[in-house]
C-alpha cells in the first residue's frame, strides 16, 4: 500500500489513478491531519509526500515519519514543485530518500517506486557487515557505531551496505546511481554527493572510512589490508 498526501485535487487524482493503472494499492490524502491518522492505524509501504500543503508542510510531516520508530525506515519520496538544488538537498537531508519535481511524468515515478521498494525489501538481505567500529545487520536492518545504534533512511542504509560490501574499491556515481537507485539519475550524481555527506556526518568518526576519490566516486576504507601493510 502507498499512501499520498497532495492538496492539489487534480494531481492527487491522476497520481493516484495513474499508480492503480500500474496495479498499485494507492491511499490518498488531501490533508496532513488525515494522512498522520491513517499511518497510526497503519503503516504503508512507501509514502509520497508533496511539500506545499495546509496545515503543516511535507518536510515537517517528514520528520515526523522519521522519528517515529514504526516509520523511521519508511520508504519516502517527496512530489514537489521546488526544484532548486536547495530544496532538494533539504528535503534529502531532512530524511528523503528521493525527489521528484512536478511536472513529472507518471512512467518516471512508477519507475522510481519499483526502484525504491525494491531496494528495500528486507527479504534479500541476510547477513551482518562490520568494518571497524561500524556493523550493519541487513536481517534487523540497523546499524551500530562502537555501542551505538545510527537511525537511517532507506537509502542511506542501502549506499552504507553497497559501500561495505566493497570494501576497497573504488565505485564511482554511476555505479552507486544504478547500483542504489535501480536506474540511472540522468545530471542527478549531486544526489550520490548529498547521501554520502549525511553518511559521513551520521556516523561521526566512522565516517572518514568513507573516502572520495577525486573526479571518480567513493570507497570504504579497507580497513584489514591497510592493517596488513
Amino acid at each position: 500500500m502507498i499512501y499520498l498526501l497532495e492538496d492539489d485535487e487534480n494531481i492527487r487524482y491522476f497520481t493516484a489513478y495513474s499508480l492503480r493503472s500500474f496495479g498499485l494499492e494507492v491511499k490518498d490524502f488531501a490533508l496532513p491531519s488525515a494522512f498522520r491518522a491513517a499511518v497510526a492505524e497503519s503503516v504503508p509501504e512507501l509514502a509520497l509526500l508533496d511539500i506545499m500543503l495546509p496545515e503543516e508542510d511535507g518536510l515537517s510531516v517528514l520528520r515526523w515519519l522519521r522519528s517515529n520508530p514504526a516509520t523511521a525506515q519508511l520508504p519516502i519520496i517527496m512530489l514537489t514543485a521546488k526544484s532548486t538544488e536547495f530544496d532538494k538537498v533539504l528535503g534529502l537531508d531532512s530524511g528523503a530518500d528521493d525527489y521528484l519535481t512536478k511536472p513529472f511524468g507518471n512512467m518516471e515515478l512508477y519507475s522510481r517506486i519499483r526502484a525504491l521498494l525494491r531496494r528495500t525489501d528486507k527479504s534479500s538481505m541476510d547477513k551482518i557487515l562490520r568494518v571497524g567500529d561500524v556493523m550493519l545487520d541487513t536481517n534487523r536492518h540497523s546499524i551500530t557505531v562502537g555501542n551505538e545504534t545510527i537511525a537511517l533512511t532507506c537509502k542511506e542504509f542501502d549506499l552504507l551496505a553497497l559501500l561495505m560490501r566493497n570494501q576497497g574499491l573504488v565505485l564511482s556515481r554511476e555505479q552507486i546511481l544504478q547500483s542504489v537507485w535501480g536506474y540511472n539519475y540522468v545530471g542527478e550524481s549531486r544526489t550520490v554527493d548529498v547521501h554520502i555527506r549525511m553518511l559521513r556526518s551520521k556516523l561521526g568518526n566512522s565516517g572518514n572510512l568513507i573516502e572520495t576519490v577525486r573526479g571518480v566516486g567513493y570507497c570504504f576504507s579497507n580497513l584489514t589490508t591497510e592493517a596488513a601493510l
